[in-house]
């Protein structure tokens, strides 16, 4: 009984000595093993982490066990294996980093960077993509069209043919036409413009987890959407089925009208619009009334 209390004292002293910044601490700590939880779940170094573990459990059994030898192999890949990490996963690393990059501060409540005038030159151009792609998967005719967001894509616009032009239904069908020079590459739009066609993309980091059945479209918009935060949509040679990659994920089965639900939402989100001056007013207000109370 006595060992229990002492174990129960320790509990209540522990527990008496956190303060809030402790709490602060240990909130942000759990919120980074979650999200680092989740990134690895999603990548190969699932398998990698399964390892390490396996790795650290004969270390603490050669240790319980006094194997001298392992111990002292196993003490120096620790030492020395965090250096190895970084090299293996580099690949998650950098898109880790990017994924920190990329953090839209322009979403924050209290800022506002839209107006309406990009509203409706993006209403426009989404009209453009969702009619021409429509058409293109009623033909089968394969079509790659990259939409840039936070992320600037110079690299891919710079192997492509600069075009600067407003997008249209006509414009896309002449790029995609069937044995067109231009019909291979991707179209990489900016600013509700069509910046540039004929762009070729990188291939998929995580090219050996995906689906054989998918070709070189689906493939290099799964790759562009792992190093930006564009909207690749890809219209398949084979079937004309309309498909979306965003972060590395490929999602399949849109339609003309789903597919302009998914752009509006990204590109022209519903935002509440502020009443200007409505906190002075509501004050004007509240002083009014007060004044005539005290009248």
């Amino acid at each position: 009984m006595s060992a229990i209390s002492e174990v129960l004292q320790a509990f209540v002293s522990v527990f008496k000595s956190i303060t809030v910044v402790d709490l602060i601490d240990m909130a942000i700590l759990s919120y980074l093993i979650f999200k680092g939880t989740q990134i690895v779940r999603e990548t190969r170094a699932g398998q990698l982490v399964k390892g390490i573990i396996i790795i650290l459990l004969g270390y603490l059994i050669s240790s319980l066990l006094q194997l001298k030898t392992m111990t002292f192999l196993l003490e120096n890949f620790f030492r020395w294996g965090f250096v190895a990490l970084i090299i293996v996963f580099q690949p998650e690393l950098r898109r880790i980093l990017e994924k920190m990059g990329r953090t839209k501060v322009a979403n924050l409540s209290f800022i506002n960077l839209e107006n309406e005038q990009d509203r409706s030159v993006w209403a426009g151009c989404i009209d453009a993509i969702c009619d021409a792609v429509s058409n293109l998967s009623k033909t089968k005719t394969g079509a790659l069209i990259v939409c840039e967001r936070k992320t600037k894509l110079g690299e891919q616009v710079a192997n492509g043919i600069i075009l600067d032009c407003k997008p249209s239904d006509s414009i896309f069908g002449n790029i995609f036409f069937p044995n067109s020079p231009l019909h291979d590459g991707a179209v990489i739009i900016r600013d509700a413009k069509i910046l540039a066609a004929g762009c070729f993309l990188p291939t998929p980091q995580k090219e050996e987890l995906i689906n054989k059945q998918l070709g070189s479209r689906h493939r290099a918009a799964i790759g562009i959407s792992e190093v930006s935060d564009a909207i690749v949509i890809v219209v398949s040679e084979e079937t004309g089925n309309i498909s979306v990659a965003e972060e590395g994920e490929l999602t399949r089965g849109f339609s003309k009208e789903s597919l302009r639900r998914l752009l509006k939402k990204r590109f022209i989100p519903d935002v509440p619009v502020k009443d200007k001056g409505g906190f002075a007013k509501k004050v004007k207000k509240k002083w009014k009334s007060v004044q005539k109370e005290q009248k």
